[in-house]
């Protein structure tokens, strides 16, 4: 299988509500519970007034469309970063999921990930990153 870098920075917010939020960019997640609602988007759109806000997270997807009966994707995933020490926010929508890394550990991820097997395309970290 083929995982996708994407290109900037996101940031994860804590948000009071969602009608300030830019559904122009190309990436955007909002999430709403009983509880909470949170916000995923490039940092440089990230609303000023955030309950609270991490920076510095890059994004990379499962390239393709993931039938709903695959099983263990997400699972296999997270398990080799955990085992290297990297944690992970994941995201999933209708046609595939998303994960979300610290930009610094993006080129410990694809190490991993290229050594057990995936492929790697789209923008990479440069050298030294």
């Amino acid at each position: 299988m083929t995982i996708e870098v994407l290109d900037g920075d996101l940031s994860v917010c804590q948000v009071r509500d969602l009608s300030a939020v830019d559904w122009g960019q190309p990436l955007c997640f909002a999430e709403k519970t009983d509880e909470e609602c949170s916000l995923v988007c490039p940092t440089g759109c990230a609303p000023k007034d955030a309950l609270a806000r991490e920076d510095g997270w890059r994004a990379f997807r499962i390239a393709g469309e993931l039938d709903f009966s695959l099983v263990g994707i997400l699972a296999q995933i997270s398990s080799l970063l955990a085992g290297a020490g990297i944690a992970l926010f994941a995201l999933s929508t209708y046609r595939t999921d998303y994960i979300l890394v610290k930009g610094e550990r993006l080129r410990d991820v694809l190490a991993v990930l290229a050594g057990a097997g995936w492929e790697v395309s789209g923008k990479k970290p440069p050298a030294g990153d």
